[in-house]
């Protein structure tokens, strides 16, 4: 079809075009190079295979917006089917006879059956209508309807050329190509339509009835569709649709090491010489951050699911994960692409993230879970909190006072150790001092539910169930340290170190086969944070000791408890970063509770708001708290399913019995709901004598 001028400037222009794309790839391999060393990959291979697997059937992308996911599928498929489609149009530029309309009018390549050809035709053209469809809905939701999820609220630190039009820029480039690439494509397949329609190419047909048949219009649509490949090609390079390629590579190189557990301070392995000094622990500026946390930057999708998800951000914080991820890569674009490199020598509390958004981050582990293509900001976030704690920041004074204790006392609480098994010697029965004999259960009771008074009835009615059903359990006492789940992810390594070193010497005292604890915070850093340190322990959660103790027959449901209707909130260092959904639902539905699950339940339970360092905060920001959200939720969700039971929000957290105790009364539902932790629900249905409200009196007393 071309002429030999043509298909010399074709050449040319194609090589131009690879040379910036290739020149773009290297630009981000160099960026990306240069951040610190991450945890080891391992089989490489089968991961990307894996997360391949995943793009292909759009596993990540479904797990929200299902009506705009499956518009994106349009999309997706579009963009790969005319990988093939433009490979067969420079065919047909470049081979004479190379036409595959018709079936195949003249077949330069006798294999090319017409079934094969009539197949791909209709393919090629159903699926430029559906690419078409896609993007114009996508268009008319950035630029006419202008969905406030793409948009980010005033007190969030963004990039000035994102507050500039950066991203709809680039949104509009990428969906002006799709439009004019495909529309060129059908039109130059019309003109090919010498004698009229063609069954396999109904749109290209339908064109065909309007504009008839053009030899030179198939010339000119040819360059119109195949010249916009080539400007695009290097210009996604610069722009945020990198992730149309990193994206799947980036899910590839997720993290496989639990989520519960983070990446040290300092990359492991990491030893000083003489030129080379360790490293500061933490991030201060961009290239502080691992390759991987870097790599995340170009994969980002720019959809902000993960802002949608947030909890800080919900509550009016200038915390936007998307944001963070964003203003990475409008960074990187300045100080490479742009020429602003100095900029990278900024600190990233200036340039990605605002210092006030850093410590409003709850550690939820909500954006990472919900992102489609494996990035981590909260990862980046405690990074940045980290260097902000060597380096003297100030914080809320809540905070510090909370620190300061756990460094003098081992709890967040200001109670001397000594208190803490107090608890223990008010119950009516001896509980074992694990550093001084032998027990199959080290009960890991936390700073919560040993000291708050909220708590402390809850506490002592886990041990009396244990006791009832014969488990053989007992604590460490004053020897019993927090975990440091909160404090690492508050940013001061040091003294999770301390409390780690401690607890592990307490361990090494203590005779146990087992650790069970009620907090969902020690549970998750016991399990996952501690075998980094050497502490590798066969870790349980109190749920799922029950469902244990219930299944071997040593208690049994004694009164089933119709009279309540419950919904379950899903903490999110249980649920989320551990996985444990069942056990809490298995014994709600043993007592014999009216279950009503809240629409954002297990992997998308909504965060109570106290993960992170936040229920130590001494000032407390305006606005409506996850918590009151979560219970107007639970509300809600009865009043789909009214009846006149008694109405109960039932948690499996100390932390969660506070938020949402609190949460009750300042909304004003006092009456309407009641928070209750599961084990009261337990007592009562397997009928321990000592009441509810008679506990609530003695504790007081």
């Amino acid at each position: 079809m071309l002429t030999t001028i043509e298909r010399i400037v074709f050449v040319v222009l194609a090589l131009t075009s690879v040379g910036f794309t290739i020149h773009g790839i290297k630009t981000i391999v160099d960026s990306v190079r240069k951040g610190r060393s991450a945890p080891e990959v391992k089989n490489i291979p089968a991961s990307l295979v894996k997360a391949g697997i995943a793009v292909l059937f759009q596993r990540t992308i479904f797990r929200t917006r299902k009506i705009l996911s499956t518009i994106h599928l349009g999309l997706f498929f579009g963009l790969i089917t005319y990988a093939f489609v433009n490979l067969v149009d420079i065919l047909e530029g470049f081979i004479p006879g190379f036409d595959l309309v018709y079936g195949g009018k003249h077949p330069a390549f006798p294999f090319l059956n017409s079934g094969i050809i009539n197949t791909f035709n209709l393919i090629a053209d159903v699926m430029s209508g559906a690419l078409l469809f896609s993007v114009t809905v996508f268009l008319v939701r950035r630029f006419i309807v202008k969905d406030k999820q793409l948009t980010y609220r005033e007190n969030i630190l963004l990039n000035p050329k994102v507050k500039a039009g950066g991203q709809n820029k680039d949104s509009l480039i990428v969906g002006t190509f799709v439009i004019l690439h495909v529309a060129a494509r059908l039109m130059g397949q019309a003109f090919r339509l010498t004698d009229g329609a063609d069954a396999f190419t109904p749109i290209a047909s339908f064109l065909n009835g309007i504009f008839g048949a053009s030899q030179t219009g198939v010339h000119v649509a040819w360059w119109v569709s195949l010249c916009w490949v080539l400007y695009i090609l290097p210009y996604i390079t610069r722009s945020k649709h990198t992730h149309f390629t990193v994206g799947p590579v980036n899910l590839g190189l997720a993290k496989q090491n639990p989520r519960g557990q983070l990446d040290p301070a300092v990359p492991a392995g990491v030893r000083a010489t003489r030129t080379s000094p360790i490293p500061e622990p933490g991030a201060k500026f961009l290239h502080d951050l691992s390759w991987k946390r870097i790599l995340d930057s170009y994969a980002c999708v720019q959809c902000n699911r993960c802002q949608e998800v947030c909890p800080a951000n919900f509550y009016g914080r200038p915390l936007s994960p998307s944001a963070l991820e964003v203003n990475k890569r409008y960074l990187i674009k300045e100080a490479t692409f742009g020429s602003h490199p100095e900029r990278l020598l900024l600190p990233l509390t200036e340039t990605v993230i605002s210092a006030e958004a850093v410590w409003a981050c709850t550690t939820c582990h909500a954006c990472v879970s919900i992102c489609p293509v494996g990035n981590e900001p909260m990862a980046d976030i405690i990074d940045i909190r980290r260097r902000l704690i060597i380096d003297g920041a100030e914080i809320d004074s809540g905070v510090q006072n909370a620190l300061q204790s756990l460094a003098t006392n081992g709890n967040w609480m200001n109670k001397g150790k000594r208190l803490r098994g107090r608890w223990a010697k008010e119950l009516e029965f001896p509980v074992k001092n694990a550093s001084e004999e032998q027990v199959d259960y080290l009960w890991f009771v936390g700073d919560t539910a040993s000291f708050d008074e909220r708590v402390v009835p809850n506490t002592k009615i886990v041990a009396r169930i244990f006791n009832e059903a014969g488990l053989d359990f007992g604590i460490m006492y004053q020897n019993e340290s927090n975990a440091g789940n909160d404090v690492r992810r508050v940013g001061e390594e040091g003294l999770f170190e301390q409390l780690v070193e401690q607890n592990m010497g307490a361990f090494g005292k203590a005779q146990f086969k087992k650790i069970v604890t009620t907090d969902p915070h020690s549970f998750n850093t016991l399990k996952n944070e501690y075998p980094q340190f050497g502490g590798k322990f066969d870790v349980t959660h109190y749920t799922s000791v029950l469902v244990k103790l219930f299944d071997e027959g040593k208690l049994t449901v004694k009164n089933k408890l119709s009279n309540y209707q419950v919904t379950f909130h899903d903490p999110c260092y249980l649920g989320r970063y551990n996985g444990e959904f069942t056990a809490p639902r298995k014994l709600l539905e043993m007592v014999g509770v009216k279950f009503n699950e809240m629409p954002r339940n297990c992997e998308t339970s909504f965060c109570c708001g106290a993960g992170g360092g936040q229920i130590w905060n001494g000032k407390v920001a305006p606005g409506e708290r996850p918590a009151e959200n979560r219970i107007k939720e639970a509300l809600t969700t009865f009043d789909k399913n009214p009846s006149d039971k008694k109405l109960l929000f039932i948690v499996t957290c100390p932390k969660d019995m506070i938020m949402y105790s609190d949460a009750v009364k300042t909304t004003g539902k006092e009456g309407k709901i009641e928070v209750r932790d599961l084990i009261q629900l337990i007592a009562e249905a397997v009928g321990l004598e000592m009441p509810l409200e008679a506990e609530a009196v003695a504790s007081a007393a």
